[in-house]
This record gives C-alpha cells, structure tokens and sequence, in this order.
C-alpha cells in the first residue's frame, strides 16, 4: 500500500533485454522472484510461473483473512480465477526446444503447466478446496469477470467462500515479439491519459482476494476490509481490437444499477487506463456516458503505469488497488502524467496521491474483443 500511495514505480528493466530483439525493453517484471523461496523443487517443476504467483497471492490472501479450514468449508468454498494466457512461459520454452534446438520431446507436464485453469487446480490443491473450481479467460477483463462471478455465487447461496482473482506472467520471448507486432507497447514509458502517452507496459503478478457473505465474516469474528457491492458486463459488438465507450459505459451503468447506488455516491474510479492513444481518450468518454455531468467531479486514476498492464490479472490487482484506497482514504495517483490531453479532461489525480474519503468506488476493466467489466466496491 506504501508504494501505491507514494506512486513509486516498479516499472524495471526486462531481465533478459540482452538477449531478446525488441522494440521495449522494460516491464513490471517481477525480478527478484525464485519458485525455490515458495516451493519445493518438485513443485516448482511440475507449475508454471503464472500459476504459482496465484498460489503465493492466495496464501498471503487466506493468513490475512484469518479463515480457518473446516471439512465442511472447503466442500462449500469456491475458486474463480482469471487469466488469458496461461502458461505461456512454459509453452513458448516447449517450442523452443521442438523447432529451434531440434529436441525430440518437451517437459512431460507441458500440457497441465500451459492450462489457463492451472492456477486455480493449484490453489484447489493447496487447500484442499473441493467446491467448484474454474477459470475464466476473457483477456484484459478475465479477473474482473472472476470476482465478479465469485461475487454472484456467494449471494446465490452457492458458495459460503471464495477464493478470486488473477495471476499473469507474460515475459516470454515469443509472447512479447507477438505485442511488440501490434505496437501498442511503450518504447520508453507509460503515460496514462497524458497528451504525449505512446503505450502501455507490460506486467506480470497476481492478486488474490477472499471473499465471503457477511453473516459468514461476522460469525467467526472476521474484520472485512471492503464489501463488493455492484458488478456489470457488457459487450461492444464493435471490434476485435478497437473499444466501444458505448459499450464501457454500459458496463458501468450496470454495476452501478447492481450496486443500487447513484452516479454521485462514487468517489474514485480506478481506470482501464492503458495509456495507449485510444483506449483512454475512449474510456474518458465512457465515464462522460456512464457519469453525465458528474464525471467532471469525479476522481480518476490508472494505477497501471506504476505496475503495468498485467493482462488478466489487471482487474484484480486494480481492485486491489481500489479496496486499499477506500479502506486507507486515499486516492492512488496516475504517475508519470506530463501534459493535459484536451480529449482525457477528467481528474486524473497526476501524480501524486490524494487525501480523500469516500464511501464508494469502482474498477475497470475492457478487453480486446470488446468484453467489458467493472466491479463496485464500497467502505466498511
């Protein structure tokens, strides 16, 4: 929470720059992790990187949570993750090995290490979880998509508990030379909603949340931090690449509606905010939609330029981020801004943080394919 609240970056250089051709050479990489300081080596062996950040979330997610494991819990708990792409390190390496050095046979777990779902199976096995168990895949919006279906279940009365969010590890060489091609990556910084913004930046990470019904929390003496009150979808119906403020704004006119809350009760938007051209001057527009006159009130911001865009793990780690600012009064700032864009003219709180409190919040998430998602978050 200290380094949200300072905007300190951890945007680094990419570890292997020297030896991978690409146009940017910098990412929110995750430099100093080793799976040996988590798991044993057999473990490490048998998941993929992306998926044992979700079990290192989720472990730190359930200490925190203070829950304490029944038979019956884990019969009635549940995992809802999000990712987009799996293993890919691991994929990218069995390709590798095939086409270019000629090997004649992969890593024997290659196909359980590149599943989508191998970070909630993991987590599952962790703790021994046998409710359901899955994962959603809809690219930048999969671990919006996954708490909020988290959240549905719990208030059908399918599930007592829940473990949701996302993990991401998209520092593969194949995988960053297929971005590089789409050139919407920044070759030197992130700037979100600032005239001179030239793209985003790639991250990697996880975040994990525990989320139960309040009866459930009040009954074993459990403090909880926020309460997910709102979730909306929507599709553009527009373009594979190319976002809908139509269609962002229906997203958040629904999770509002769900919310039962009006426009005027938010008090911070944690936005998409890729710092790509048009992704933000669209989302701005979308808040104008969704907000009318009160988006001029609103306070913004994208937390992505301190930890870049971590796919489908964003909207976790962005929820995350909008949980720690209600709880704690403040508002993350949107670091790195530099010059007023006349197309991006909301508060975007530039950066530095600010002292507020505030009762409600949200988060965005869009992704590529037109599938949007924002979740609503209010203040215990």
């Amino acid at each position: 929470m200290k380094s949200l609240r300072e905007g300190r970056s951890g945007i680094v250089s990419l570890s292997q720059k020297d030896h991978w051709d690409l146009r940017f050479q910098t990412g929110g990489e995750i430099a100093d992790y080793s799976a040996c300081d988590h798991f044993s080596p057999k473990e490490a062996d048998m998941v993929d990187r992306f998926a044992q950040f979700a079990v290192v979330a989720a472990r730190e997610a359930v200490i925190q949570s203070g829950i304490e494991w029944t038979p019956e819990l884990r019969e009635n708990a549940a995992i809802v993750t999000g990712s987009c792409i799996g293993g890919q390190a691991t994929e990218d390496q069995g390709f590798h090995d095939v086409y270019k050095m000629g090997k004649p046979r992969v890593h024997p777990m290659t196909i359980p290490k590149t599943m989508a779902n191998a970070g909630a199976s993991a987590v599952s096995l962790e703790f021994g979880i046998t409710g359901p168990a899955f994962t959603i895949a809809t690219a930048c919006s999969s671990s919006a998509h996954a708490i909020g279906q988290a959240f549905t279940m719990l208030r059908s009365g399918m599930a007592d508990f829940a473990l949701t969010g996302g993990s991401e590890a998209p520092f593969s060489f194949g995988l960053l030379k297929a971005w590089e091609a789409m050139r919407v990556v920044s070759p030197t910084i992130c700037r979100p909603f600032s005239k001179d913004r030239n793209g985003m930046i790639l991250g990697e990470g996880a975040a994990m949340l525990t989320l139960e019904t309040l009866d459930h929390a009040l009954a074993r003496g459990a403090k909880p931090i926020a309460e997910i009150v709102g979730f909306g979808m929507s599709a553009d119906a527009h373009h594979i690449t190319q976002p809908s403020a139509e269609g962002a704004a229906k997203a958040v006119r629904m999770a509002l509606k769900d919310a039962r809350i009006s426009p005027e009760q938010v008090g911070y938007v944690n936005a998409h905010g890729t710092g790509t051209t048009v992704n933000d001057s669209t989302e701005t527009r979308a808040l104008k939609l969704a907000f009318g006159d009160y988006a001029s009130k609103l306070a913004i911001s994208s937390t992505k330029a301190m930890h870049g865009h971590t796919l489908g793990a964003a909207g976790a780690i962005e929820s995350t981020a909008a949980i720690l600012a209600l709880a704690h009064n403040f508002i993350p700032p949107t670091i790195n801004f530099s010059e007023p864009d006349p197309e991006c003219d909301l508060d975007c709180v530039p950066n530095t943080a600010r002292d507020a409190s505030f009762e409600y919040a949200i988060s965005n998430s869009f992704a590529f394919g037109g599938l949007n998602a924002v979740l609503a978050y209010r203040r215990l």
